[in-house]
C-alpha cells in the first residue's frame, strides 16, 4: 500500500513544494491503513481484480488523512499529535495543512476515476459510495457536526450512535462496499459485507473512545483525555467503561456472524473485528 502510495503522490521536489511536503507528511506519518486493508479484504473475498483494489484502497488512504488533518485543526479538535508525530498545522501552518487536506481529498477521487481494470459503471457506484459516505446524510461532515454540537450533558445513546456510525462508521462501510463493488459480489453479498461494516465501524469509534481514557499517549499515539475535558459525548462517558468493552466485544462478535457464510475465506476480514476491540493504538 504504501508502494501505491508512493506512486500516486507527488514528490516532494514537484512545484509548489510545500504543499507536496505537507500531503507526503501526514500520509506517510504512520498509520494502520485499516481502511485500505478492507477494501482489499471484501473484493478479494468476491474474487475482484488486485490492480484495481490497490488503487481504491490507496485513494481510501488519502480521503482517511485529509480527515484526520482537518479533525485536528484548531477550530475543530486543535490536537497537536497525530501517530506519534506533530499534527500538520503544527509543523506546516494552518493555511497548508488546510489545502493539503483539501488536496488530498482531490487527488483521491482522480485516483479513483484513473483506477483501471472497473468497468465505468462499477468506478461512478465507487464514486458515489465514497462522496455519501464522507458527505453531510449520515456521513463523516455530518457526524462531525454533530459531534461538535454534542456533549456529555446534552447526549443519549441514539444521538451518540448516529454520531459514530457517521464520523467513522460510515467510511469504514463504504471502504468494505468499494472493494465488494469492484468485485463479482450479487446482492446478497454486498448485504452482508454491508452489514459487517456496519458493526466494525461502531465497536472501532467505541473502542477508539475506551482508549481515550484507559490508553496512553504512547500507545495511542495522539492526546488522551481530550474527550473528558472537552465533555464530550462518548461511550464511556454514557455507559462506563466496562459496559462500552461488552458492547465493542458484542459488535465484533456480529460482525463476524455476518460473513459466516463464507467459511474460512472470511478469516481474515473476521480477524480484524476482533482486532480492533482489543487494540491499544
Amino acid at each position: 500500500m504504501d508502494a501505491e502510495l508512493e506512486r500516486i503522490l507527488p514528490s516532494d521536489d514537484e512545484y509548489p513544494p510545500s504543499i507536496h511536503k505537507a500531503m507526503r507528511y501526514s500520509v506517510f506519518a504512520g498509520g494502520k491503513r485499516l481502511r485500505p486493508t478492507l477494501c482489499l479484504e471484501a473484493g478479494r473475498l468476491f474474487a475482484g481484480d488486485e490492480k484495481a483494489l490497490l488503487r481504491v484502497g490507496s485513494a481510501l488512504e488519502l480521503i482517511h488523512t485529509y480527515s484526520l488533518i482537518h479533525d485536528d485543526l484548531p477550530a475543530l479538535d486543535n490536537d497537536d499529535l497525530r501517530r506519534g508525530k506533530p499534527t500538520s498545522h503544527v509543523v506546516f501552518g494552518e493555511a497548508t495543512a488546510i489545502l493539503a487536506g483539501d488536496a488530498l481529498l482531490t487527488l483521491a477521487f482522480e485516483t479513483i476515476a484513473g483506477a483501471g481494470n472497473g468497468t465505468p459503471d462499477q468506478t461512478v457506484r465507487v464514486i458515489h459510495e465514497l462522496a455519501h459516505a464522507i458527505g453531510t446524510i449520515r456521513g463523516m461532515v455530518g457526524g462531525q457536526v454533530a459531534d461538535m454540537e454534542t456533549t456529555d450533558t446534552t447526549g443519549d445513546v441514539a444521538r451518540l450512535e448516529y454520531i459514530h456510525s457517521a464520523k467513522t462508521g460510515a467510511f469504514m462501510r463504504a471502504a468494505l462496499r468499494s472493494g465488494a463493488l469492484l468485485s463479482a459480489a450479487n446482492k446478497d453479498d454486498l448485504a452482508r459485507i454491508t452489514t459487517y461494516g456496519d458493526k466494525i465501524g461502531l465497536a472501532f469509534q467505541i473502542a477508539d473512545d475506551l482508549l481515550d481514557v484507559t490508553g496512553t499517549e504512547a500507545e495511542v499515539g495522539k492526546t488522551i483525555g481530550k474527550d473528558q475535558q472537552q465533555h464530550k459525548a462518548t461511550y464511556p462517558a454514557l455507559h462506563g467503561v466496562e459496559a462500552s468493552k461488552r458492547i465493542a466485544a458484542q459488535l465484533a462478535d456480529e460482525a463476524c456472524e455476518a460473513l459466516a457464510h463464507y467459511g474460512e475465506r472470511a478469516e481474515i476480514l473476521q480477524g480484524i473485528a476482533l482486532y480492533i476491540v482489543g487494540r491499544r493504538q
